[in-house]
């Protein structure tokens, strides 16, 4: 099983980054898929997730109508585009695999059962 995130890296505060994460060795279309992200000193927090079948979706209120998520079932992959970005965005970003075919998507860690390794994005002001 394999999550590998990809797309971060240096920005100003208004720019925009989509973030990819392609997973392997596991049913994608059978899980929800979610972003976490990690500032420095910080607990990992919840940022964003969708279910399985892609019509449900879930933010975290500091990102909501500026980040969106998105999956691809056919390339296995889930997206992250977010817009208007804040130096308080700035943390490593974690992709995961929850595996449950309900439309309400896990908001807290514990039933994620795949984590990627995070690729990290950094918000100048």
């Amino acid at each position: 099983v394999q999550l590998q995130a990809s797309g971060g890296g240096l920005v100003q505060a208004g720019d925009s980054l989509r973030l990819s994460c392609a997973a392997s060795g596991f049913t994608f279309s059978n899980y929800a898929l979610g972003w976490f992200r990690q500032a420095p000193g910080k607990e990992r927090e919840f940022v964003a997730a969708i279910s399985w079948s892609g019509s449900y979706t879930d933010y975290a209120d500091s990102v909501k109508g500026r980040f969106t998520i998105s999956r691809d079932n056919a390339k296995n992959t889930v997206y992250l585009q977010m817009n208007s970005l804040k130096p308080e965005d700035t943390a490593v970003y974690y992709c995961a695999a929850a595996g449950t075919l309900s439309r309400f998507v896990p908001k807290v860690a514990a039933p994620y059962d795949y984590w990627g390794q995070g690729t990290q994005v950094t918000v100048s002001s």
